[in-house]
């Protein structure tokens, strides 16, 4: 798109201002729609948290039966996989056809309790945007996929505030079959997550200011390098044991056929039933994670809470409820690090928590540069380095095959030797 823009503003000088303003619109729609949809799961989770004990598991069990007829009637809005392959094979294309499925079933799972977050869902709201304002001014290929991807990077900062790391989020998940198509979108990623980040931020008063409330921490030793290394190693055996978990419940998922409407009532049962037992397993973890930080915790307590939230997100997943498990991984690194960080010596639980963190979403979602930008932002640890490291050891060491099933295509057409 460069080389085209390029090339016209020679001929047009107003031509590159009018892409800007494109890339700006679809910023500010996007950080408009992740208002509009914060606020409204903002009212409904107020409501749904009064319910507790008995009543807890049976708001999420009727929950799920919502969530199943929702699916049923108005089609599967797929999640954040099926996003990341539009992207590959569909042209760039995210429908907005899609967006009332995901909107209602995810509403409905988050506020109730369900372990999954809002950036899948805000994604697509978003990033379907772009293919609208694509579809207006009849751009295909290359054109409509990058209007696209501003969408979604102005979805990714709404929910993280980071609109440096929102953008590169977009763009590094996708695990790009082209380099071209990276670097292309940078810049209108960057527009508009800058745009999606100011909207966001006067609707909500969210994003200005770290997200949780992690203690200051100074890196003074090079030792705290290699302490990185040491929990970006132990963030890479959490991916490792989350993903044989999810397996696990994938397993058993497909061993018994049912309405999908059966399927998504039992999930809420499950899910009601461990929230009982594990409170923090309920929500998918933005509040949540703050108590991990300043509340004092025994090893087990942290370790089988780490256990339970893994179970929780893969239940949620298993069980056809829609959202986004970023923000639940932080929440499980960061119980995991605490944990651990009491059997290395000199290691202090921030340095621990965040590098933790870092490393298992890196594992997971293949996304190390974005990972450490993110985190940055989101706990107000200046040192960004430490995390870096993390995040590149939790990377280099992740599964062959993608936890992301979209991003194994991806490497099938770069290796060969790779089979689905």
């Amino acid at each position: 798109m460069f080389a085209r823009l390029s090339a016209l503003t020679e001929r047009n000088p107003l031509t590159l201002s009018r892409w800007l303003l494109c890339w700006v619109a679809i910023g500010v729609g996007s950080g408009l729609l992740a208002g509009i949809y914060w606020h409204v799961l903002e009212y409904l989770t107020q409501f749904l948290s009064t319910f507790q004990g008995l009543s807890l598991v049976a708001v999420m069990t009727i929950a799920g039966f919502l969530i199943g007829l929702v699916i049923q009637f108005l089609g599967d809005p797929g999640e954040l996989s099926f996003i990341v392959d539009n992207i590959h094979s569909r042209g760039g294309r995210i429908e907005t056809r899609e967006n009332p499925a995901m909107i209602l079933a995810s509403l409905i799972g988050i506020s109730a309790g369900g372990s999954l977050g809002p950036e899948a869902p805000m994604v697509q709201i978003t990033g379907s945007l772009g293919t609208w304002v694509a579809d207006r001014l009849h751009l295909t290929g290359d054109s409509l996929r990058t209007l696209s991807l501003a969408g979604m990077a102005g979805g990714f900062t709404a929910l993280f505030g980071s609109p440096l790391g929102g953008a590169f989020f977009a763009l590094e998940i996708l695990q790009h079959q082209h380099v071209v198509e990276y670097y292309e979108a940078i810049l209108p990623a960057v527009v508009s997550s800058c745009a999606s980040y100011v909207v966001f931020v006067v609707i909500t008063h969210l994003g200005i200011s770290p997200t949780w409330n992690f203690p200051q921490y100074q890196i003074d030793h090079v030792d705290d390098y290699l302490l990185a290394i040491v929990f970006g190693l132990t963030g890479a055996i959490t991916a490792w044991i989350f993903i044989y978990i999810f397996r696990g419940c994938a397993w058993v998922s497909e061993q018994v056929s049912m309405p999908i409407y059966i399927r998504t009532t039992l999930a809420g049962l499950i899910l009601g039933g461990l929230a009982l037992l594990f409170p923090l397993t309920r929500y998918f973890g933005h509040e949540q994670l703050n108590e991990i930080v300043m509340t004092q915790m025994s090893v087990g307590g942290l370790l089988t809470l780490a256990i339970a939230k893994m179970l929780a997100v893969s239940v949620t997943v298993q069980g056809e409820w829609r959202g986004g498990f970023i923000i639940p991984l932080f929440f499980t690194g960061a119980c995991v690090g605490k944990a651990l960080s009491s059997f290395v010596p000199g290691a202090h639980p921030v340095l621990a928590m965040i590098t933790t963190m870092a490393a298992l979403n890196a594992a997971i979602t293949r996304t190390p540069i974005s990972t450490t930008l993110l985190l940055t932002k989101l706990t107000g640890f200046a040192p960004f380095t430490p995390i870096l490291f993390a995040s590149l050891v939790g990377y280099f060491l992740s599964p062959k095959i993608p936890f992301i099933k979209a991003q194994l295509k991806r490497e099938a057409t770069n290796n060969p030797t790779i089979q689905n």
